[in-house]
């Protein structure tokens, strides 16, 4: 399933890293983009030919939502995006100093021709179709399904899959979402099925459903935007085949294989592990056992 990013750092984060990264995930996925093979002396600072000489350009939109990044400002290194974005520049030897951002919009950034970004951030999911057009690194962010609700639901305040057990649920058809209802919840009622996430949404406000289940993205984008009194219950462990989103870049970059070295490092050493539960469990998407 297909979220907002188709349709439409440090100071915490950091201190968290060494206390959590041991019990993070050791491996999440492998690359399905170019993570080519590059050697240490390839990637060695100051090696990278950059947009700017001894820079590195990070492109992203604007308004810059939360929790992706906060306050509308990409540089502050706060949200979980912005963080990613830092730890990769500091993996191919830039310091927050030497990191500028300029704004690009989603679409502009994935579409054919030259960029104006040595690479992007902005919840990009790695399709085949955009691959025609740019490069992805290896992917950064599984995306998580979720449980939304209402204040005045039954389970606004469940805390555990077990709490949700006993709730009249509802997805989309024939979506991870779904699928994450039938094997990990296993509620007592059969779910509701929908044909878009609009009618499910419908569905939870005229109450006939306690809750419904999107991916992550599309749960902040829901509570955040289109519900009055929506509420994120939690996320829900992985199941089926993830959406997975990718840093963009120039299509045949010298700098895919350095960029996904970096990004393939932050996942095996657990520290985007660590950057999912300081900005995403912690901002307001607790994980549900």
């Amino acid at each position: 399933m297909v979220s907002r990013n188709t349709l439409t750092y440090a100071g915490g984060a950091a201190l968290a890293l060494a206390a959590l990264a041991a019990c993070a995930p050791a491996d999440e996925s492998t690359s399905p983009s170019a993570s080519a093979s590059v050697s240490a002396s390839t990637c060695a600072p100051g090696a990278l030919s950059t947009k700017t000489a001894g820079k590195l350009t990070i492109g992203t939109d604007n308004p810059a939502y939360e929790p992706w990044f906060s306050d509308n400002k990409p540089s502050n290194g706060k949200g979980f995006e912005s963080a990613v974005a830092y730890q990769v520049a500091q993996r191919l030897g830039y310091s927050a100093e030497n990191v500028t951002w300029v704004s690009v919009t989603f679409n502009n950034a994935i579409a054919p021709g030259p960029k104006t970004f040595d690479f992007d951030i902005n919840e990009f999911s790695i399709t085949d179709e955009r691959k025609k057009a740019v490069d992805f690194s290896s992917p950064y962010y599984l995306v998580r399904q979720t449980v939304i609700t209402t204040k005045k639901s039954k389970i606004a305040n469940a805390k555990s899959i077990a709490d949700l057990q006993s709730a009249k649920l509802g997805a989309q058809v024939g979506t991870t979402s779904y699928q994450a209802i039938t094997d990990v919840i296993k509620p007592t009622t059969k779910p509701s099925v929908f044909n878009t996430n609009d009618d499910a949404k419908a569905a939870l406000v005229n109450g006939t459903v306690d809750g419904i289940v999107v991916d992550l993205p599309t749960a902040f984008y829901m509570t955040g935007a289109e519900l009055d009194d929506g509420v994120i219950v939690g996320q829900l462990p992985q199941v089926g085949v993830p959406e997975q989103f990718g840093l963009v870049l120039d299509k045949d970059s010298a700098l895919t294989g350095c960029v996904s070295s970096a990004v393939d490092q932050l996942r095996q050493d657990g520290t985007l592990a660590v950057l999912e539960k300081t900005w995403l469990a912690a901002g307001g998407a607790p994980e549900l056992q």
